[in-house]
């Protein structure tokens, strides 16, 4: 029974139900669920090369979702207001991690990056918690300087000189990805905040050719971006990732050649349960299948917004900016991750929220979903108390 049809003239306050979002919950479901569906498919090749169980990585996925699901669920029972309590422990809690894996035999070195922390039978992606940690420490400082960052250029600057600690600490492993779109979810809040445009404009200017130079400064960055503008010149070597993928899609035509009827994951598309796994999709769904993601991902992000400025009117200002900062971290990755499997973008290394496989990723934004949930939870039952308040003269015996 939710709070519509309570009686709640009997209810105390603070007895007052609250609901999760339906839609966040059900299209995040649905993502989840179609990424199973996905993974499986495009990981079975991958699986057997490797010596193991064809499901190996279906398997794996499957258990880290499980262990997403719990975390959400934990975050969606974790009160808004412990969290914006506690909001500058998680961001010493994000640069602690960002720093743990530089320390010998706590960090892991991959394919010459260190990004991992070992964490006995697996390893952890330490910018995917940052991610959420600095959104909930930004929405805590939005509220509490709100009027800085509206008129003072020096509220807009704080945020971004503490984003630039975490840039740093990412381009040192190096994360050239996730640095921008850290920087990107830091930007969106802050002018979601109600920043002046032309502090932003400046910020942005500022950034811009630090950001250019981080980019050009790696040889394999600059091929990277060589290889995106003609992956045709080169299609054995640095456009293979792209040149792969592009056949992909372009066999999949309208309507794809059915579920699990992929030839380029056999071992042509690197990365095809990962960052490539939409050019699996284009190739057995076809076009049908891309814009299905595309939707999906749009029916989500626009009701975070959603969300965000219904508590944004309510004055619920800590939970706004969290629903505003989920919404451009997921919109963000999830269009960059289309990009780069289109070659519209040059590719990042970021995986398909909810849809890739990838351990730390499916984790943290199954978190996020939680706290999302949680938001939606709080700000229904804040609707439902101020609807039935006025009429009593506000006595704690509704």
């Amino acid at each position: 029974m939710s709070f519509l049809t309570m009686p709640l003239q009997a209810l105390r306050r603070d007895q007052i139900p609250g609901r999760y979002d339906r839609w966040i919950f059900g299209t995040a479901l649905t993502l989840a669920l179609f990424g199973v569906v996905m993974v499986a498919s495009s990981s079975i090749a991958i699986s057997e090369s490797e010596g193991g169980s064809s499901y190996h990585y279906l398997i794996k996925h499957l258990v880290v979702l499980a262990m997403g699901t719990m975390l959400g669920g934990a975050f969606a029972l974790l009160p808004l207001a412990w969290m914006e309590k506690h909001a500058r422990l998680f961001l010493l809690l994000a640069l602690l991690l960002l720093v743990a894996v530089f320390l010998p035999g706590v960090g892991v070195r991959v394919n010459g990056a260190k990004r991992w922390l070992r964490l006995g039978i697996s390893n952890f992606q330490v910018v995917e918690a940052v991610k959420l940690f600095v959104i909930i420490w930004l929405a805590s400082y939005l509220v509490r300087f709100r009027g800085e960052v509206q008129h003072a250029f020096k509220g807009t600057m704080k945020p971004l000189l503490v984003a630039g600690v975490v840039v740093l600490l990412l381009l040192q492993q190096p994360d050239f990805g996730s640095a921008s779109l850290i920087l990107a979810i830091v930007l969106g809040m802050i002018w979601l905040g109600g920043a002046r445009a032309r502090d932003l404009f400046g910020l942005a200017a500022a950034t811009m050719p630090v950001m250019a130079w981080a980019a050009l400064s790696e040889s394999y960055r600059v091929k990277r971006l060589t290889s995106f503008l003609d992956p045709w010149k080169d299609p054995f070597n640095d456009g293979f990732q792209l040149t792969q993928a592009l056949i992909a899609i372009g066999r999949g035509e309208w309507f794809g050649v059915g579920l699990g009827g992929s030839i380029q994951k056999l071992f042509y598309l690197p990365e095809a349960h990962t960052d490539f796994i939409l050019a699996v999709i284009g190739e057995e769904l076809g076009l049908l299948g891309i814009c299905l993601v595309v939707g999906l991902f749009t029916l989500l992000c626009g009701r975070l917004f959603v969300l965000g400025r219904r508590a944004e009117e309510r004055g619920l200002g800590f939970a706004a900016y969290v629903a505003y900062g989920i919404a451009v971290w997921l919109a963000v990755q999830a269009t960059v991750s289309i990009g780069v499997n289109l070659g519209l973008l040059p590719t990042k290394g970021l995986t398909l929220p909810l849809i890739s496989s990838g351990g730390s990723s499916v984790l943290m934004t199954c978190a996020a979903i939680g706290v999302a949930l949680r938001i939606s939870y709080e700000l229904t039952r804040h609707e439902a108390v101020s609807a039935v308040t006025p009429d009593n003269g506000g006595r704690d015996e509704l």
